[in-house]
């Protein structure tokens, strides 16, 4: 083993390439218009790109086995042999793949949202039944690739109890049964793992346990203690960091300040270094350096921290927070954002320059007794208030008169069936949206594609036979981007691309400004659409905890009033809707579980403001306005009261790919509720017999004259050839169903 843990590093860096050319990759091998070989030779050249800029910006350790086909947790699944049965095919990437998005009558693995961020993992699904077995060809792999540029690396795996507490139980298992029973199977194999990586000369390996900076319950913290204990003994092993993110460890850090490993990881931006001294005689990688945001880092208050770390605990490297792949690659490449903002931007690789920095100040720095004291993170700056001051909602009528109200206004049958609001995205549209950034089409060709689009997309909707019908969102290129466009107070980028899963990439907005709506944003398109149909037409809006959590946010002012400056814009445009006639209005918050605190004591208070904004934003709507909500792939049955009291009258919700998991938690939600009946993030396209089996399972739950029918999220990822045909099945299903409640 080694106990020189390198002077510089970061947790992980982007994988999916500056143009997201693993996306490219990916739907071209799924599409089956390139090869395997392709694909690989794709991802080789991503990884060896990386690990070459970093070596050329001066960090010291590299990290390997951050990049990924998919997800870094279902990659752990796969080294685990925790494949299920029923997912195992004759080639391993098409194992892989049928994991993640399914298989020809399979439903893929539930996915859901990493801890408060907006990248989704898949869930693995353990059972007392479960073989266990390494495959570490992967991170061999990459450790071989790196070498043969010279570069030594410390691979990165999720940790045994992470990714225990992370998965599911397998249908069947047995009550009580949860997957952390099975902690000494899993923590033998990660000692086979260390011990095939201590042959192969690999000096330091990182084991992720961000699972341990929410609360932990007493048979947990024994987990930990366990799991490092028996690892941290082993005699043929590199040496161990254990990274933690996303917060403080709290109670976790004294467990693992007294196993053997020799490295902890903190993030000393989202928490702070209390307890540090504990950690005396390891190493402490400080994260000073943010992973979630653009900004840049205070160079003095970071080296300040850096400096009180070193005295109380010792030996200090300088880290990023969290991985990076949760911000863009570069901003030198943003040459169309305000000189004055880029100055004060840092994406992945100014990140990993000021990591570098920091660590040649830090090693400059005499060794002094440092003030005993607070050592601080980053907590959001106070800021001034915004000129609007508090809001409180007027409340609206109480949902039976409004359910009353809007069944004679709208005359819907039972069981309706509408969709989430985006239809498929085509080629031609985004080459069209490119020309006219580009200045190759003005905007009369471009917007005559868009009624053209509008129009096919409301008379698809009719012809299969969809009660309440939405435009297809032919005019957005994503739901908050498309919003910032037309705010103030965003900035928007060309090539900031995050991921969120598999090929999936959005490009957060900065939100840098206050925020204020200079004209209406969606009335123009959704008034159009419904001049085509008598049916009613959904307008389309993406909630203000949305908004706010898929952006890179102001660090001087409190979340909680920025997200009310947006409630301000969202509430104008639910009101100009209205006088347009849109008497169904969506406004999503997919967000809303997200950003629930990870810490107990914090999440009440944060669900009270987060509510109270949505509910400022939709209270103004007349009770013939039929207000609908939508949530997705958040675990949100595990806030479901704070749901019911954002007072939306219809909420439709994640449910087909979970199978019906939120089904069992329902109990007393008192408003329309539309579970999710078609799977939008596998291409398979599930017939009318399965979507009935789905909606007769829901109306165990939910009375019929409550239930809506619609897919678990927007269309816009499928092809139109699979929307048609799920929707026609979809609908014949919903009829069958109707008939019998009839």
């Amino acid at each position: 083993m080694t106990s020189s843990f390198p002077a510089s590093t970061v947790l992980g860096y982007p994988r999916i390439g500056p143009d997201r050319e693993l996306k490219r990759a990916l739907e071209s091998y799924w599409e089956e218009r390139t090869s395997r070989g392709d694909l690989e030779s794709t991802a080789r050249r991503l990884r060896e790109d990386s690990w070459r800029r970093l070596a050329a910006l001066g960090l010291e350790g590299l990290p390997s086995n951050t990049f990924s086909y998919y997800d870094q947790v279902l990659d752990t699944a796969v080294l685990l042999g925790a494949v299920p049965e029923r997912y195992r095919q004759d080639d391993d990437l098409a194992t892989y793949f049928a994991m993640a998005r399914g298989a020809e009558g399979i439903p893929p693995l539930r996915m859901t949202k990493w801890f408060d961020t907006n990248y989704h993992y898949i869930v693995p699904e353990i059972g007392p039944e479960t073989v266990f077995s390494l495959d570490a060809a992967k991170p061999l792999a990459e450790v071989r690739e790196a070498r043969a540029l010279g570069l030594e690396t410390r691979p990165v795996v999720v940790g045994p109890v992470t990714f225990l507490l992370l998965a599911q139980a397998t249908p069947g298992s047995p009550g009580g049964f949860a997957p952390l029973d099975r902690l000494d199977d899993v923590v033998e194999v990660y000692a086979r793992l260390l011990a095939e990586l201590a042959a192969e000369g690999v000096g330091w390996v990182q084991l992720d346990e961000p699972a341990l900076v929410a609360d932990r319950t007493p048979a947990e913290l024994a987990a930990v203690e366990a799991a490092y204990g028996r690892l941290g003994r082993l005699e043929n092993r590199p040496a161990l960091l254990v990274a933690s993110y996303f917060g403080d460890l709290g109670d976790a850090l004294p467990v693992l300040a007294a196993t053997p490993v020799e490295a902890v990881a903190l993030d000393l931006v989202r928490g702070t270094a209390h307890g540090v001294d504990a950690l005396a005689g390891k190493t402490v990688v400080a994260g000073v350096v943010s992973g979630r945001d653009v900004w840049r880092t205070d160079r003095d208050r970071a080296l300040a921290t850096l400096l009180a770390v070193r005295e109380r605990a010792g030996r200090v490297a300088v880290g990023t927070s969290c991985s990076l792949l949760h911000v863009p690659y570069d901003v030198e490449r943003e040459t169309g954002l305000d000189p004055a903002l880029r100055e004060r931007l840092a994406f992945a690789e100014q990140k990993v320059a000021e990591v570098v920095e920091l660590a040649d100040l830090l090693a400059a720095a005499p060794r002094r007794h440092a003030p005993r004291r607070h050592v601080p993170g980053q907590p959001a700056a106070q800021g001034r208030p915004h000129a609007s001051g508090r809001r409180t909602a007027q409340g609206r009528a109480p949902y039976p008169v409004r359910a009353a109200a809007q069944a004679e206004h709208l005359k819907l049958p039972i069981l309706p069936v509408t969709t989430i609001g985006s239809f498929p995205q085509t080629g031609e549209l985004r080459r069209a949206r490119a020309a006219l950034a580009a200045g190759e089409i003005g905007e009369a060709a471009y917007e005559g594609m868009l009624r053209t689009e509008i129009e096919r997309v409301i008379a698809l909707q009719e012809r299969l036979g969809l009660d309440v019908l939405v435009h297809g969102e032919a005019e957005r290129n994503d739901m908050v981007q498309y919003f910032a466009e037309h705010l103030d107070g965003f900035a928007v980028t060309r090539h900031g691309w995050v991921q969120s899963y598999g090929s999936r990439c959005t490009r957060p907005p900065i939100l840098h400004g206050d925020v204020r709506r200079p004209e209406p944003i969606t009335v123009r398109w959704a008034r159009y659409a419904q001049s085509l149909t008598s049916k009613p037409v959904k307008g389309m809006l993406t909630g203000p905890v949305t908004i706010v959590a898929w952006s890179f946010v102001r660090d001087d002012l409190p979340l909680r009033e920025v997200v009310l400056q947006v409630a301000d814009a969202v509430r104008e445009e639910v009101g100009d809707l209205e006088e347009a006639g849109i008497r169904v209005i969506q406004v999503d918050e997919p967000a809303l579980r997200e950003l629930v605190p990870l810490r107990r004591a914090e999440q009440d208070a944060y669900l009270e403001w987060a509510v109270a904004a949505y509910r400022w934003a939709t209270s103004g709507a007349d009770e013939c306005t039929q207000i609908h909500t939508h949530l997705c792939y958040s675990d949100a049955d595990q806030i479901l009261a704070a749901i019911d009291a954002l007072d939306a009258d219809v909420t439709s919700i994640e449910s087909a790919r979970s199978r019906g998991r939120l089904l069992g938690a329902v109990g007393d939600f008192s408003r329309g509720l539309g579970p999710g009946v078609y799977d939008i993030h596998s291409p398979r396209v599930p017939g009318a017999d399965e979507v009935e089996a789905l909606l007769t399972e829901a109306l165990r739950a939910v009375p019929a004259e409550r239930l809506w029918v619609n897919p678990d999220c927007g269309l816009k990822t499928r092809s139109y050839e699979q929307v048609e045909a799920a929707l026609a099945g979809v609908v014949e299903a919903a009829a069958r169903l109707r008939a019998r409640h009839a």
